[in-house]
């Protein structure tokens, strides 16, 4: 180091030397310093008297001079934390430290936590004086120096009032991390995951994390930080102290895009954290999982449409059926781009949304309900809607036959969103975690999967040849496939119901008889009957925006299952208990029938018994954002979602979307030998 380097340096100690110097009567409120060239230690209080029951607070006050530093509660990888030894009078007490957010201090090749400055070590206390502390901490630059010093406070009994030092506490509790409103957890590798309603990633350009015990992460390691979701992610180096069964807990700090740093106290508990999935991957998963998702239950409704215009392909040329099977994936895409933007553009506003979100809304479920049900009036011959007009060219049948294809597609996508499939689930993640442009182009993957068989059919001749030829069953499959329509409208009512109660399910029946009075008024009305048929429709969409405002119904308690709440977890993973976590929807028919098939056999019921399982259930049929979070956390933006947490606090296992009473089984066999805990 030159000579002119040194000098500015030279100066501060100096002058903080002669500062540290000055004599200073100890005060009530402060006791008599501890001075050395690298810090003046003393110990301070909140108040100058202490009245009987009235708490108030201690603290141990460094004022560290430039170019030194003191360690924290963790020190890293290298420093002692500061060691206090009370002695108080019989019925007085002084709790733990409320340790402020520690810097990282890099050391050459190694990572140490701790305080430069000033900084106050603040202890909750109750009762009056004399309080004494003998004290040791570290002082470190290019050398460690080990310091102590004693220290004593005379409190008398008296009315309570601020102290000249109490600006200092307040001071100091800007620098306290806050508690974390978010869910955190962490893998077994290292990952630590941090998700939930009101976290914007995507204005989070870095993040550390500090645990408050020392060596259950290598400090010195590089954290890389990744967005998923709604939640990020930092991969940490375990330590010798890392347990994986074990919660570990700490300081996470985050910085903005504004380069403003928000430190919170997580605790993150054991359990999975997905991890960042490749562009390509995702795009290949999207196109799995769309393919896939023609056979889950949710898309049963629309199986009716794909029938039929599979069945009308039979009967048109090659070009009209490439046609017709183009509109219809446009359709499928298209929609569901839009749906992707519409996740994003909620979530960039901070809303707490996933997938399938519109069918968390009682409005969409109605209006729903009153569209499959119209389409079942059309399929039964109720009402007809007419593509070939008199007088109109081939050109105009071919263009209405080609929006018709179009809305269909259209159709499905919002009739098959409430689920996901294998593989669409890692997808969607993706994309939510992807810049803007990569995450339509994973939802216009999941729109090619979906409709992919539909377009297979018209573009290879020799599938399209398997297909019978136009007949009179092609009119009795047109009414037969009605009901399955009106099936899909009974069932939303049913999920309405769960949403908005008695008065949801009376708005949507009163507009189900208003639209079949308009279907019946269009076939038998003739001219007449376009107006009555555009007022009763009208007035059923004017029954909408009452199911807004509508509350849900309490639900009532199964017999087997808790409601979930990420404290219920906690709370029966901390007793050792295994616990059953089921995410699931009113809304989601794959949720329904893994519940009817796999989670109600007396075999499974039994076996949860046996080992003493607790079920805890997230109901996401109207919006949640502490479920939100919990999917988010998980990788997941969908439901169902199906976790299994041994006991003794072991990592949780996650079980697939789709069940069967031997997949649950097998998840519990490893720990049945050993009974109820």
């Amino acid at each position: 180091m030159t000579p002119q380097r040194r000098i500015p340096k030279l100066v501060a100690l100096a002058v903080f030397a002669a500062a540290s110097a000055i004599p200073f009567a100890a005060q009530a409120a402060e006791s008599s310093p501890h001075i050395s060239p690298r810090a003046t230690v003393t110990l301070v209080s909140d108040t100058d008297a202490v009245g009987p029951g009235a708490p108030y607070h201690l603290a141990l006050r460094f004022q560290v001079a430039p170019g030194w530093h003191t360690y924290g509660r963790n020190p890293g990888d290298a420093g002692v934390a500061p060691e206090l030894n009370w002695t108080v009078p019989s019925g007085s007490k002084v709790g733990d430290i409320a340790w402020p957010t520690p810097e990282r201090l890099p050391e050459g090749p190694l990572m140490t936590y701790g305080y430069t400055g000033n900084v106050l070590l603040v202890l909750p206390a109750d009762g009056p004086g004399p309080i004494t502390l003998k004290a040791s901490w570290l002082v470190c630059s290019n050398i460690c120096v080990p310091e102590h010093g004693d220290f004593t406070l005379e409190l008398p009994v008296g009315t309570p009032a601020p102290a000249a030092q109490a600006a200092l506490f307040v001071e100091a509790r800007q620098h306290e991390p806050q508690p974390s409103p978010f869910t955190a957890v962490i893998a077994a590798d290292g990952r630590l995951g941090l998700g939930g309603a009101g976290l914007r990633p995507n204005a989070i350009v870095d993040a550390w994390f500090m645990p408050d015990q020392q060596d259950e992460i290598v400090p010195s390691a590089a954290q890389p930080f990744t967005r998923t979701g709604d939640g990020i992610t930092l991969n940490l180096k375990p330590g010798d102290a890392f347990k994986p069964d074990q919660p570990i807990s700490g300081v996470l700090v985050l910085r903005d895009t504004g380069g403003q740093t928000t430190a919170l106290d997580v605790t993150a508990s054991p359990g999975t954290v997905a991890k960042p999935t490749s562009f390509w991957r995702s795009i290949a998963f999207a196109l799995i999982g769309g393919v896939i998702l023609n056979l889950m239950p949710c898309v049963f409704p629309v199986l009716a449409m794909k029938a039929m215009a599979i069945a009308r392909l039979s009967s048109e040329s090659r070009r009209t059926a490439r046609i017709h099977a183009a509109a219809y994936t446009v359709g499928v895409m298209i929609s569901f781009a839009a749906i992707g933007a519409a996740v994003l553009v909620l979530r960039h506003l901070g809303h707490a949304v996933g997938w399938g979100f519109q069918f968390q809304s009682p409005v969409f479920v109605a209006a729903m309900a009153w569209v499959l049900f119209a389409l079942g009036l059309n399929l039964s011959g109720v009402f007809g809607i007419e593509t070939r007009l008199a007088g109109v060219g081939q050109n105009l049948t071919l263009r209405d036959g080609t929006i018709g294809s179009f809305f269909s597609g259209a159709l499905a996508v919002l009739v098959a969103t409430p689920c996901t499939a294998p593989f669409m689930g890692v997808a969607l993640a993706a994309a939510l975690a992807a810049p803007p442009t990569q995450s339509i182009l994973v939802f216009l993957a999941l729109g090619a999967g979906l409709a992919a068989p539909t377009t297979l059919l018209a573009l290879i001749p020799a599938v399209a040849r398997l297909l019978p030829r136009p007949g009179r069953w092609m009119e009795i499959l047109r009414q037969a496939l009605a009901f399955p329509m009106y099936g899909a409208a009974a069932w939303l009512v049913w999920v309405l119901s769960l949403q908005a109660g008695g008065p949801g399910v009376l708005a949507v029946v009163i507009g189900l008889v208003l639209i079949g009075f308009a279907a019946w008024v269009i076939r038998f009305g003739r001219r007449w009957g376009t107006i009555p048929a555009v007022v009763a429709v009208i007035a059923a969409l004017a029954l909408l925006p009452a199911l807004s405002s509508v509350e849900a119904p309490q639900a009532a308690a199964a017999e087997t299952a808790e409601r979930f709440s990420a404290a219920k977890l906690d709370t029966l993973r901390a007793a050792g208990k295994p616990v059953f976590v089921n995410m699931t929807a009113a809304w989601c028919v794959t949720c329904l029938v893994n519940e009817r098939i796999a989670l109600s056999p007396e075999l499974v019921r039994t076996a949860f018994d046996q080992l003493g399982v607790t079920t805890l259930t997230g109901d996401w049929t109207r919006q949640d954002p502490e479920i939100s979070g919990f999917l988010q956390t998980h990788g997941r933006d969908g439901v169902p979602l199906y976790l299994f947490y041994p006991p003794n606090g072991k990592p949780p296992v996650v079980l697939p979307q789709i069940l069967t009473p031997a997949i649950v089984l097998a998840a519990l066999q490893p720990y049945a030998a050993a009974g109820r805990p």
